[in-house]
């Protein structure tokens, strides 16, 4: 986790690491194995597995962070004061294997889409909770 860790301010912990379910893994070498043969598949599993070594998606004491890219590096961050809106979707599927996709909603024009991460309701419920002890500073 080298850019989060070099981008972090002074007294910022890191507070929940977002990961990638271990679907998207299965399905990345499910590729691989089924359309292998014709390389396509190689193709299709390389950039899923450069797309989960190269992402990082952090939510520290004061902000959220999605850092993606390999030789090209993209990042968006919100503060977590500056959060309107965060927004769950699970399928059926996603229920019962517990992953789902997130949106963070950020005044003005901010958004944030965390695609099939795993456990999804633990890390609504972390940002929440830092949400809380943003809005009201402790006596």
């Amino acid at each position: 986790m080298g850019y989060v860790e070099n981008t972090l301010g002074s007294g910022e912990i890191i507070e929940f690491e977002i990961k990638f379910h271990w679907l998207y893994t299965v399905i990345a070498y499910l590729a691989l194995i089924i359309l292998g043969v014709v390389g396509i598949g190689i193709i299709i599993w390389l950039t899923m597995m450069i797309k989960k070594w190269t992402t990082e998606r952090v939510l520290t004491s004061s902000r959220f962070i999605k850092k993606t890219g390999w030789i090209r590096r993209n990042t968006e961050e919100i503060r977590i004061d500056r959060m309107e809106e965060v927004n769950l979707n699970q399928t059926i599927l996603g229920r019962i294997f517990g992953y789902g996709n997130v949106a963070i909603s950020g005044m003005g024009i901010g958004k944030i889409n965390l695609k099939m991460i795993d456990d999804p309701l633990d890390f609504q419920r972390k940002l929440n909770d830092l949400k809380v002890q943003t809005a009201s500073p402790p006596p």
